[in-house]
């Protein structure tokens, strides 16, 4: 595949004209087996990122990605690059994800659920046996300082669409707050909307709290605070994922991807009904 073009940097609300890098956005890799859609098996991402090393895909860091959205003369870029990301932060990535990225000189951000580091996630519906964990502190910090990266997935892990301004800015506030003060300034850069849900008014306030970049769903529009990512779910078990091809093929893997994130929505209404 060939290299992309650069976007340029727009205000939250303002249209983005040219193509950015794509955006790849895992969840689960390897580990008990769930009744839903979101576990990629540990050969199947193996199997994708040594076939993205040997075609010559360079991964970019988070600092990279924002760069390219700023405006600059346009100018080729040698390698064909992707943005590698983790929604989550499920504790199997320390076991099955990172240190296959490391051997082979990628890197990758996680957006965590700040609130719920160290702990299970009683945030999801349980679709395992036992409650699974998050990654902890210390594998984040351990895991940062070998080039991976992490950014913000709120506090809770809310739709944010369906809270009030004072709700929205708490959940994206702490969270930021959290993870700077932890790892630094470059990891209150960008969040990544749970469930991919995104309005302007959100995009609005992830500016407001002081973000650059805000991640939603395979639809989102290209602009700063609502870039666009392709999910890779069970299903997408070929060696180049549905998010890196074009055609037919890639764009029936938007829309699987756009279908598994409407059905979130049931997870949204069994945590409203429950709290």
């Amino acid at each position: 595949m060939g290299a992309l073009p650069a976007r340029a940097h727009r205000p939250p609300g303002a249209p983005l004209l040219s193509a950015i890098p794509p955006v790849l956005c895992y969840h689960r890799i390897g580990g008990p087996l769930e009744l839903g859609v979101t576990r990629v098996a540990r050969s199947v991402f193996a199997r994708q990122m040594r076939c993205l090393a040997r075609a010559g895909w360079r991964t970019l860091t988070l600092a990279e990605f924002a760069e390219r959205l700023r405006p600059h003369p346009p100018s080729p870029v040698p390698r064909p690059e992707v943005f590698l990301t983790f929604d989550d932060g499920d504790a199997d990535l320390a076991r099955h994800a990172y240190p296959l990225l490391t051997d082979l000189g990628f890197t990758a951000t996680t957006f965590v659920i700040t609130g719920h580091i160290g702990r299970t996630n009683t945030w999801d519906g349980r679709y395992t046996w036992r409650r699974l964990a998050h990654l902890d502190w210390p594998a984040i910090e351990a895991w940062r300082a070998r080039g991976l990266e992490f950014a913000s997935h709120t506090v809770t892990h809310p739709r944010l669409t369906w809270l009030d301004d004072g709700a929205v800015s708490d959940e994206l506030g702490r969270s930021r707050e959290t993870l700077v003060a932890r790892l630094g300034a470059d990891a209150g850069r960008a969040v990544a909307y749970p469930f991919g849900a995104w309005d302007a008014r959100i995009g609005d306030l992830a500016h407001v709290a002081g973000y650059e970049l805000g991640f939603a769903g395979a639809r989102a529009s290209g602009t700063p605070f609502n870039v666009p990512r392709v999910s890779v779910y069970v299903w997408d078990c070929w060696r180049v994922p549905f998010g890196l091809r074009g055609g037919r093929v890639g764009a029936l893997g938007r829309v699987l991807a756009r279908a598994a994130n409407r059905c979130a929505v049931g997870t949204s209404v069994v945590r409203a009904v429950r709290w």
